[in-house]
């Protein structure tokens, strides 16, 4: 079983979160591969399962606008934050625009980090990556959400439950197989 874990992160806590994923399907005998939606393989062939990642900008996937936005945010040294993704042009996206889906692969799996408040008044990334997956064959996505505070910040226990969702995405990988 073989795993792409595709993640696009401004602050850091959305590659926390991929890389508690891609550790617990490590440990679980998946061959899990990590890597930026900006060198991400642009086709999904050679995969069982396909894992992607993002922040939620403007309650919804991030675009070159709202990057520009976070890289403001993140020259403000009141706001103590540091810029991770400087491709203002190319994120997950944008990858999932230009993505070739192979017929082996047949899980799939959305998540996004976002703020603490109701997902109805701050969206959810996940929700803009599943619909974009089911758009692309997939039957069924998984989608999870993970929260961060309002300095950005992973709220504490966010990196426990990544790994239970990996955790539970290498189940569902092991039956499929």
């Amino acid at each position: 079983m073989r795993a792409l874990v595709v993640y696009e992160s401004m602050f850091g806590n959305t590659r926390a979160i991929a890389e508690s994923i891609c550790l617990t399907l490590e440990r679980s005998a998946v061959d899990a591969t990590l890597t930026t939606a900006a060198v991400a393989p642009h086709s999904t062939a050679g995969f069982d399962l396909l894992v992607v990642g993002a922040p939620t900008h403007a309650h919804s996937l991030p675009r070159p606008s709202s990057r520009l936005e976070a890289a403001k945010w993140a020259a403000d040294p009141a706001r103590t934050l540091t810029l991770e993704h400087a491709d203002v042009d190319h994120g997950v996206r944008e990858w999932l625009d230009e993505l070739a889906f192979s017929d082996r692969t047949h899980l799939f799996a959305a998540f996004s980090t976002r703020a603490d408040i109701m997902r109805a008044l701050a969206g959810d990334a996940a929700v803009a990556i599943k619909r974009r997956l089911k758009g692309h064959s997939a039957n069924h996505v998984e989608m999870e959400c993970f929260i961060v505070d309002s300095k950005n910040r992973l709220v504490e226990g966010e990196r426990d439950r990544a790994e239970d969702w990996g955790l539970s995405l290498a189940g569902a990988a092991a039956v499929a197989a």
